[in-house]
């Protein structure tokens, strides 16, 4: 019976070609769609999940309750060894410093070789690799970085390094500052880790790394990379561990500070996830793309509801046959399913195909890993479908069971026998919502991005060059900012820290004015030189810029410091600020109009300027873009003669900036492939049912022809059903769409409103793609020769 079943659905299927490939087509794009977003939420889920008791492994982070709640993935020094030595909560714990763009340098003989490790090199107490599962292939376990001066690498580092030679017993120099003998090999590193260090030291070198012993005994600092992990025992609960952070603030914190810092617990499987915490993916928009998926699945499967019942008054005469000849209904149901499971199956094959051919660019689009698990793989492709047979076949087969065989036998089947146009209306409708829910979200992403981009940002970022600065000597700073301006195109230039805007921001205490307490709130600070505003066209407001100085002896501060403390800009000048537990102080000499100092997810903060060469890290320099080339080459020519044991690079501010946005301009290319997408299988669906409807009005067209009707009236025939059919699409998705993106936009702090010409653009860009998509078979049928249209009948 099953080989019947499929004999006679492959002959339907033979026969009706354009209907075959158009199913096929919409369910394969549809799987493949559901395959990949499958991957990849499993990628994400599975991050960090290896490891053994990954149920009691917890990362220690820090809380301000002050004005406003802050957080931070990093904690102080001191708190792990606290922590360590003071409770019994713990079966291990372990500090990780970890840093990043560093400089290794292998010296061979008279060979030297640099290489820049863009993750960085971490700074490990050795029970770290008790407490998370990355395996010891060389070395020996009890006792790696037990000893200052030892480092361990991974398997991919290690060749990097050394090619085949055995690595243990090799030295390595980090940053020009310390030397490490290599005494252990990890495993590589699995790429659901976001554990990406690949180089780690002994935490002993810290002091010698730093040059400052204070760090050690420094509650009041927190720097993002100091963290700490601890493996709680079997019988601590969250409660008492929670109780001991709290004893540990009340002992080390005095005054205000009681109320203003906390230390929390944040589990193992929380950090991949929370964006709060520097975490990569937030489980809101894993959610999203599931919920994307689905759609696409469900769009496809409507797409083949639709064509099967209009093919079903073709089919009339054949199910008369069978019923009368003794067919029974649940027969002729399980025939049809069998249709459906035979493209089923093709389209499934063919989706497997182009998930494998798609995959690469998806793992280049989100810089991962991932690969498909051939088991997860396998119960999710027999699941999906089982689904989209039932689902898609069940409805079809249904109908078709339901013919009475005199009116099929007598061709008195109407459209009303197999659901009618209502039905396939109301999946026009669905399949168009869906694809105008991910127009209108591709549209606003698109806005808003825009709107990041081309705000004044209140400094000047186009042609703008940072140079890394390794050292802080005086005499190379000097020599090296005199040869670089000396330099054809070269405008401007300034040491600083960081760029206005950048990944790395310093937070700190502020006094203002000799006040008797701290404020509430932090400030961050920007070290930079007296060329600071001019090089990157920033403005004050009041005051003037500080004098040339190499430390801190004025400052300058922005528009919020200025409206938290509730004051003009002019009653600021000449007062006292302090700043980093009042060990810097200075009086205010200027006041610098607001700029972003972060991304346009986050509120711009208040802002502190000042000169302190001991901090440059960054030589920015302005230049004439049509010099660029031969000024970037003597850029690197003066940089190399200048710091010839170190490593050069630049980057340009502009792509510095954009970095902020590399996860929404994913979420965008995401988004509009799958707009794409789900149009296309809507369109594969209307150029169908157009088909159809053609050869079902041939007889009707010929007619009006032939009693004078012109073309562009027959064209409004075809237009005009799906012309109301996508304003109904649009009403139901506009709602759904501005729900969708108004949450989206909830995570930016700057951004754009929600506006009419977002929707009027969705529904004409819909309308214009339908029309085409409609026209084209519209137009075949309206031209038609009426005379062979009747003759045909």
């Amino acid at each position: 019976m099953i080989k019947n079943y499929i004999k006679i659905a492959w002959r339907n299927l033979k026969r009706n070609k354009a209907y075959a490939f158009i199913s096929v087509a919409g369910l394969a794009l549809g799987i493949t769609c559901g395959i990949l977003i499958f991957t990849l939420i499993t990628y994400h889920l599975s991050f960090d999940n290896f490891h053994k008791n990954s149920d009691r492994v917890y990362r220690l982070y820090t809380e301000w309750h002050d004005d406003g709640i802050g957080r931070s993935q990093g904690v102080p020094q001191p708190l792990g060894k606290t922590l360590r030595n003071d409770f019994t909560l713990a079966e291990k714990t372990a500090r990780v410093i970890s840093f990043h763009d560093n400089l290794i340098t292998i010296t061979q003989g008279n060979q030297v070789k640099k290489f820049k490790e863009d993750n960085g090199v971490a700074f490990t107490e050795p029970e770290y690799f008790d407490i998370l599962n990355f395996p010891l292939l060389k070395g020996d376990k009890k006792t790696i970085l037990v000893k200052p001066g030892e480092a361990i690498l991974t398997e991919k580092t290690a060749r990097k390094y050394f090619g085949d030679d055995n690595p243990i017993g090799k030295v390595i120099r980090v940053d020009n500052k310390v030397n490490f003998t290599v005494t252990g090999v990890l495993k590589d590193l699995p790429a659901n880790t976001d554990r990406k260090q690949q180089v780690y030291v002994s935490y002993g070198n810290m002091d010698e790394y730093t040059g400052s012993k204070k760090r050690e005994d420094n509650w009041g600092g927190v720097f993002s990379g100091s963290e700490v992990f601890t493996l709680l025992k079997p019988s601590t609960t969250m409660e008492s561990a929670n109780s001991a952070m709290a004893l540990i603030v009340k002992k080390h914190y005095t005054g205000r500070d009681l109320q203003v810092w906390k230390f929390k617990l944040q589990p193992l499987s929380d950090i991949h996830f929370n964006s709060d915490l520097d975490g990569y993916a937030d489980k809101k928009y894993l959610w999203a793309l599931f919920f994307i998926g689905l759609f696409l699945i469900i769009t496809a499967c409507v797409n083949f509801v639709n064509l099967a019942t209009a093919q079903a008054l073709n089919r009339a005469k054949e199910i008369g046959v069978r019923k009368v000849l003794g067919s029974l209904p649940h027969q002729l149901f399980w025939q049809f399913i069998a249709e459906t499971a035979l493209i089923t199956f093709v389209a499934v094959i063919l989706a497997i195909g182009l998930s494998f051919i798609a995959l690469p660019a998806i793992n280049n689009l989100f810089e991962s890993q991932m690969t498909f698990k051939l088991f997860q793989l396998s119960v999710f492709i027999m699941l999906i479908s089982v689904l989209v047979v039932f689902l898609s076949g069940s409805y079809p087969g249904l109908v078709l069971a339901r013919f009475q065989p005199i009116l099929a036998l007598k061709s008195k089947l109407s459209q009303k026998h197999v659901g009618g146009f209502s039905l396939r209306r109301i999946l026009v409708v669905t399949q168009f919502s869906i694809s105008q829910v991910l127009i209108i979200g591709a549209i606003i992403i698109v806005s808003q991005l825009h709107y990041s981009q081309t705000t004044d940002l209140g400094f000047n970022k186009d042609a703008v060059v940072l140079l890394p600065i390794p050292q802080q000597d005086k005499a190379k700073l000097s020599t090296l900012r005199n040869r670089i301006n000396e330099v054809q195109g070269v405008e401007k230039s300034s040491y600083c820290y960081k760029a206005p805007a950048a990944q790395s921001n310093n937070s700190t205490d502020v006094n203002f004015n000799h006040r008797g307490e701290d404020e509430h709130w932090g400030i961050n600070t920007k070290q930079g030189d007296e060329n600071f505003l001019s090089t990157f066209g920033m403005k004050l407001v009041a005051g003037r810029n500080f004098f040339p100085a190499d430390t801190t002896h004025e400052f300058l501060v922005n528009e919020t410091f200025v409206k938290k403390l509730n004051l003009k800009p002019q009653d600021v000048i000449g007062k006292m600020l302090a700043i980093d537990g009042k060990t810097i102080k200075a009086p205010i000499v200027g006041v610098v109009k607001d700029f972003y100092n972060y991304s346009f997810h986050t509120e711009i903060s208040a802002i502190c300027i000042m000169p302190d060469y001991r901090s440059y890290s960054t030589l920015a320099v302005k230049i004439n873009m049509r010099n660029a080339k031969t000024s970037l080459a003597a850029f690197e020519k003066i940089w190399n003669e200048t710091f010839p044991e170190e490593l050069y690079s630049y980057q340009f501010l502009d792509d510095s900036v954009g970095k902020f946005y590399e996860m929404d301009n994913i979420q965008l290319k995401l988004v509009e492939a799958f707009a794409g997408i789900a149009i296309l299988i809507g369109c594969l669906g209307l150029y169908g049912l157009v088909s159809f409807m053609a050869v079902r009005k041939t007889k009707e067209i010929g007619v009006r022809k032939v009693l004078g009707a012109d073309t562009m009236h027959i064209l409004w025939l075809f237009g005009k059903e799906f012309t109301y059919l996508l304003l109904i699409a649009f009403v139901v998705a506009a709602p759904l769409a501005w729900w969708a993106m108004h949450n989206y936009l909830q995570d930016f702090k700057y951004r754009i409103t929600i506006g009419p010409g977002i929707f009027l653009t969705s529904i004409l860009s819909t309308f214009i793609i339908a029309s085409i998509t409609v026209g084209y078979r519209s137009v075949m049928a309206a031209t038609a020769n009426p005379v062979k249209s009747l003759r045909s009948e």
